[in-house]
């Protein structure tokens, strides 16, 4: 190949074992990405996240959720490009974790992540100086969740916090308050800090608070930021914020026996009513392990709830909302982006590359690092 070039910098699991029929891509389009897949087998690897689209998923040498394909990437040194079908912050992580000769790759770079967006890194050092006129901050960990930025995960690994994902939250809230921690602040979800404190330890509401952002002091007093146990920002997912707490009891007035699986980025009153709640690889390994006739209702992105459904007709399984719910900015990700950045990469052009600047990327390492140690000891 011929001397790389780069276009549009950014600054800043499984294999899957046969292909998904494509769903609005064209042969050609299908046939030239698989061709350029051989034809650069040796330097490329291609990762996709779960809530892709089967026309994306098709492609993909390795699937799973943010934390799977984020430890996939800490582990993978043999490719020089790494393509993340994901959304932004995936890939900057990726880049952290990744060797110094690899380079990684967002088809498009307008994926974001609106629950990302709600935490900007600004706001989060402003908060920690705010909060430290009443509150010991060497006593505050700082958590962000998998779904930030660089910036933000770099400021947790720099002040004794680390990162958590769905799948091992529970791990992180438990190593925090085992280093003598008093206070955990977590961001940006808060519907995942909340149902983790409270439904998988126990914390009292009264001792989980949330810090409003736009407000001073987040909206509380001294004695409650003093007397909480758990802060957590005030962000959501945008597709699991569309599951209302009428949709379990409608499911089951519809389909009597079915059960309701959601995963915990869903808001306090649905999780409550849940039958299981998970990460995307535990709804995923639940449904790969019920039996034939299992009903299913999946709070949860509803690419993959219909992945689930095409791959077992012997169980019921629908959305557990009326209507679907899809993340607009992993859509972005099309075969046609993908296509794009693997012709540039045959001329020797690294188009949509994501790199994270040195500084973040340090701290940041470091965040992420802890995480991958935290869940080792915790399995």
């Amino acid at each position: 190949m011929t001397d790389i070039l780069e276009l549009d910098v950014m600054p800043s699991a499984e294999p899957v074992e046969e292909a998904l029929v494509a769903e609005t891509t064209s042969e050609e389009v299908v046939s030239r990405i698989h061709a350029l897949k051989e034809e650069l087998r040796d330097r490329v690897v291609i990762l996709g996240h779960h809530y892709q689209r089967d026309d994306i998923v098709q492609f993909a040498d390795r699937t799973g959720d943010s934390f799977e394909l984020a430890r996939y990437a800490s582990e993978l040194h043999d490719r020089e490009f790494i393509i993340f079908c994901g959304v932004h912050f995936m890939a900057e992580t990726a880049d952290i974790l990744s060797a110094k000769h690899q380079k990684v790759i967002l088809p498009d770079l307008k994926a974001g992540c609106s629950m990302s967006d709600m935490a900007r890194a600004e706001q989060v050092f402003d908060a920690w100086e705010e909060m430290a006129e009443h509150v010991d901050t060497s006593k505050v960990c700082p958590v962000t969740y998998m779904n930030s930025s660089a910036a933000i995960k770099a400021f947790c690994g720099e002040h004794g916090g680390t990162v958590s994902t769905s799948s091992n939250n529970r791990s992180i809230f438990e190593w925090a308050f085992a280093q003598g921690f008093e206070k955990i602040f977590f961001f940006p979800d808060q519907h995942l800090g909340r149902n983790t404190a409270y439904y998988q330890l126990g914390i009292p509401l009264e001792e989980i608070r949330l810090y409003d952002q736009t407000k001073p002091f987040g909206g509380l007093t001294p004695e409650e930021l003093q007397k909480a146990k758990i802060l957590l920002w005030r962000g959501h997912c945008s597709v699991h914020q569309h599951f209302q707490p009428s949709h379990p009891g409608i499911m089951r007035a519809l389909y009597p026996g079915i059960q309701v699986m959601v995963h915990p980025e869903c808001m306090f009153e649905v999780v409550k009513q849940a039958d299981k709640v998970g990460s995307t690889s535990f709804i995923i390994k639940t449904v790969d392990q019920a039996p034939s006739g299992s009903k299913w209702a999946i709070g949860t992105e509803h690419h993959m709830v219909n992945r689930l459904k095409k791959q077992h007709p012997e169980q019921f399984i629908t959305t557990l909302a009326p209507y679907a719910c899809e993340c607009a900015t992993m859509f972005r990700i099309s075969p046609e982006s993908l296509l794009d950045v693997l012709e540039h990469l045959k001329l020797g052009i690294i188009k949509n590359r994501i790199e994270v600047s040195d500084s973040d990327k340090k701290w940041a390492k470091v965040a992420l690092d802890r995480m991958l140690e935290i869940t080792r000891k915790a399995a």
